[in-house]
């Protein structure tokens, strides 16, 4: 269960069925046991869920804007043939000063640096004005100034009520921004309050023993970027 404006982490090694469980929310592929409710509704309602997969269709090199870029996540109420209205211009700029590009709107989309590229994405799912975000591993490859600009961007959308699931390695990442974790490996291996569910018993369940360590703060997962 992911309550408004908390956010759950879906931790698990490559093929534990994080992104296959976020496509299940999502409806993109069949459920083969167990439920799904959004709002206490299934399907979810049209526009309740934004979703930032790991990697994006948009080719980098189309001339389009940061701000259109952002503006497709509108689609839903613009509708394809429709102007944006003020509304919707008003809704992109919000969208881009939540992730700290309101001054890149202009920007052609592909000139921007990967981790801003990043975040672009995020402000698209943002200016749809979510009630469940979706982050698939949002965090990859990202240097620090873009990781701590995603941190404080998820933590002003919880602020908002915003209710956030990520899929994510990075047990460092979910320390920081979730009060809740999901374990997986194939299956749950356990579900709780964050401190409960990041033990060393649980986590080695999960990612396997050897190598696995632990202190009072930090969790060291080899071949998972050393958190």
């Amino acid at each position: 269960m992911v309550l408004p404006g908390q956010a759950v982490a879906l931790i698990g090694p490559n093929g534990s069925g994080k992104s296959t469980l976020l496509k299940g929310i999502l409806g993109l592929i069949a459920r083969t046991a167990g439920d799904v409710e959004v709002l206490g509704q299934w399907p979810a309602p049209a526009g309740y869920i934004g979703y930032v997969p790991q990697t994006d269709q948009l080719d980098p090199n189309f001339p389009v804007s940061l701000e259109q870029v952002v503006m497709m996540g509108r689609y839903r109420s613009l509708g394809w043939w429709r102007m944006p209205a003020k509304a919707d211009r008003r809704a992109v700029a919000e969208a881009l000063e939540t992730v700290g590009l309101g001054n890149r709107a202009k920007t052609r989309f592909g000139e921007l640096s990967g981790g801003q590229q990043q975040r672009g994405l995020l402000a698209r799912a943002v200016a749809s004005a979510p009630r469940l975000l979706l982050l698939d591993e949002p965090f990859n490859g990202l240097d620090q100034v873009n990781r701590d600009a995603l941190i404080d961007t998820v933590k002003r959308l919880k602020k908002q009520g915003v209710a956030v699931l990520v899929s994510t390695h990075d047990l460092d990442l979910a320390r920081a921004v979730c009060e809740s974790v999901l374990l997986l490996n194939g299956a749950q291996v356990a579900f709780g309050p964050r401190d409960t569910v990041l033990t060393l018993a649980n986590v080695q369940q999960a990612f396997g023993s050897v190598g696995v360590e632990m202190d009072e703060h930090t969790i060291v997962v080899p071949g998972h970027g050393g958190h």
